[in-house]
């Protein structure tokens, strides 16, 4: 009944303890920080099902300090896309994590579902950010870590 009800234009599943429906605003600093992590990747959620009506997005800011990186990962069943608001980072996949993207302040990506892959900040003096957003939540499985020397290229801060 509920998917029913959003075709009517009913948004009743997202309204508030008096009733309303009304946009949700995360101020700054009010932002979940109890989200899933992945190594040295620090996600902060903005919009997500754990403060807010949401239950089919999740959206957030992911950020690695000069020369960290994630452990080895996937997002399950999830699409995920990001863009770098600041930075350079690289994404390894592929067999051994030997194939990578490298992606610069602007660019955006796509991470298909069930995809392992490592993100790292390539810089050891600056730090990466970027936003993410994910369908239908932050889903996030961490996999055997790989050494650093596994992935071409990286070296820590």
């Amino acid at each position: 009944m509920i998917e029913q009800n959003l075709l009517d234009g009913d948004n009743s599943i997202y309204a508030d303890a008096s009733g309303r429906v009304v946009p949700v605003v995360t101020k700054n600093g009010q932002e979940d920080r109890n989200t899933t992590q992945s190594g040295d990747c620090i996600r902060v959620s903005g919009v997500s099902i754990q403060h807010t009506p949401a239950t089919k997005i999740w959206f957030g800011e992911v950020s690695n300090e000069p020369g960290y990186r994630s452990l080895p990962h996937h997002h399950g069943e999830a699409e995920t896309g990001g863009r770098v608001l600041k930075g350079k980072g690289r994404i390894y996949f592929g067999e051994g994590y030997q194939d990578y993207l490298d992606m610069v302040e602007g660019d955006w990506v796509f991470v298909p579902p069930y995809m392992p892959h490592v993100e790292a900040n390539m810089s050891t003096t600056e730090e990466l950010v970027w936003i993410t957003t994910r369908t239908p939540e932050n889903i996030v499985v961490n996999l055997e870590d790989v050494p650093d020397e596994q992935l071409e290229g990286y070296r820590r801060a």
